[in-house]
């Protein structure tokens, strides 16, 4: 059986982007039976400074797939 795709959205608390991101990608990322997860990039010093102000970044299964805005589509079909 092949493993769930997984989801990680990195994000900075003071970005309000990353907020929207959130809600807009959470549930239909969820539905499609991946593992979602949200990591503050401002926890890891060596995720701070490789992403700086660049968030909300979406990665699928370790790879960057999306950076500030995400065709949800596009993410959903990638999962499916």
């Amino acid at each position: 059986m092949p493993q769930p795709h997984s989801v990680q959205l990195l994000v900075r608390k003071s970005c309000g982007s990353c907020v929207r991101v959130r809600a807009e990608i959470e549930g239909p990322v969820v539905a499609t039976g991946a593992r979602f997860s949200v990591l503050d990039v401002d926890s890891d010093r060596a995720l701070a400074l490789e992403f700086g102000d660049r968030v909300p970044v979406v990665l699928l299964d370790d790879e960057e797939f999306a950076c500030w805005e995400v065709d949800l589509e596009d993410l959903v079909q990638a999962l499916l």
